[in-house]
């Protein structure tokens, strides 16, 4: 059962007028731009439509990989070879590490290659070396988009090659599994997402070595511009999905379907210009603040406090003061045991003419559960309509 507490005002009407939501146009077909810091969603231009990711498929390649670091199941040393067939396909098939076939490469700089060079090459390589398979990684880079919530992404592949349609994804998901990189592996997204370039491979001839540059059009244009993937095919366009963070506050943009390389630096760095200036953070609940209580069914404690795991802001139209208003959701009512900083309801904050915006509330203390007598007498109140 879903339970509703009422909704009540946090800030009273302003003595000033609230200001419109502010409007931005864009070439791009599809646009989506979200606040990670107050979970704002500022901007959404079809951004449930399926489309094709190109390169920005990577992005769950790498996550893959992260997750398996974490998990202890998997070393940046581990070293993998490219393998002959491999390196027939993909040598010189779009984006490239220029790998060498039967050159044995670590894992650490086959991300490097993955997130900095976009080498379709080393996402086989380092597949194949995981999963014995390009599909059978596909099928983990599939388990993972459902345990994410990616409800309407598929991956055939590990690099987002064309492939008749079978890997598609939506800006919405994208900016969601950012989310999900930037959050679950923050050492590993600074280690290896925001590297201006990298020199792999050799030239035929002279022999020198190949450096080539990020593709990322935000690193050294925005201000604290750190991730994530670019992606390009005459099927999709010029795409992207990146992330900024300043002053704390921390942005994703997905950009899609743009006409060219230029277009989508500039509408890139217009974007996310965008979403700084014209928006700001308003603070409206304090670290561990209690926000309400809550009825716990069969515990050792009748009710548990809801408080604020971390500072709580919303983002609202730069300038403005409009009036906000929380209601507080949880699905109830509550049973033991409960933990102290479990999460068990939603502050959602609503303001006029803006999108909802939905943040955690936690337990501020363990409720066991009921004795038996406690039981019994919860009971015999339920019995009696006490």
């Amino acid at each position: 059962m879903k339970k509703l507490i009422a909704a009540a005002t946090i800030i009273l009407a302003p003595a000033a007028p609230a200001l419109a939501a502010p409007e931005f146009q864009t070439a791009a077909p599809v646009a989506y731009m979200e606040d990670l810091s107050s979970n704002a969603i500022l901007y959404a231009k079809d951004a449930d439509r399926r489309m094709p990711p190109a390169s920005m498929a990577k992005m769950m390649t790498v996550y893959v990989v992260f997750s398996m670091i974490k998990k202890g199941e998997l070393k940046a040393s581990q070293t993998y070879v490219v393998q002959p067939a491999t390196w027939r396909t993909w040598h010189s098939q779009g984006s490239t590490m220029f790998l060498a076939a039967n050159e044995s490469v670590s894992v650490d700089n086959l991300l490097k290659g993955i997130v900095t060079l976009s080498g379709n090459d080393a996402c086989v390589v380092l597949a194949e070396g995981i999963s014995g398979t390009e599909q059978a990684f596909a099928e983990r880079m599939n388990a993972e988009a459902r345990r994410l919530g990616l409800s309407n992404s598929h991956f055939g592949n590990s690099n987002g090659w064309p492939d008749q349609g079978v890997t598609y994804v939506t800006a919405r998901d994208l900016a969601t599994l950012a989310k999900a990189t930037i959050r679950d592996f923050p050492d590993l997204y600074k280690r290896y997402y925001a590297l201006p370039s990298f020199t792999w491979g050799k030239q035929l001839g002279s022999g020198a070595a190949i450096d080539q540059a990020n593709r990322d059009p935000l690193l050294g244009n925005v201000a604290g511009a750190d991730g994530l993937k670019t992606g390009h095919t005459d099927e999709a366009g010029y795409s992207f999905t990146g992330s900024a963070i300043q002053n704390g506050r921390r942005l994703v943009i997905v950009l899609a379907g743009l006409d060219s390389f230029n277009g989508r630096k500039e509408e890139s760095i217009k974007f996310m210009n965008w979403g700084f200036r014209a928006w700001a953070l308003k603070p409206i609940v304090g670290k561990g603040r209690l926000v309400a209580t809550a009825d716990v069914q069969l515990g050792s404690a009748g009710s548990v406090g809801l408080v604020a795991p971390e500072p709580l802001t919303v983002t609202v139209p730069a300038g403005s003061n409009p009036e906000l208003r929380a209601t507080i959701i949880y699905d109830g009512p509550l049973k033991a045991p409960i933990k102290a900083g479990q999460h068990l309801a939603d502050l959602v904050v609503t303001a006029p003419g803006m999108a909802p915006q939905r943040m955690a509330l936690v337990a501020d203390k363990d409720v066991g559960e009921a004795g038996f007598f406690g039981r019994v007498w919860t009971g015999f109140l339920q019995l009696f309509g006490g």
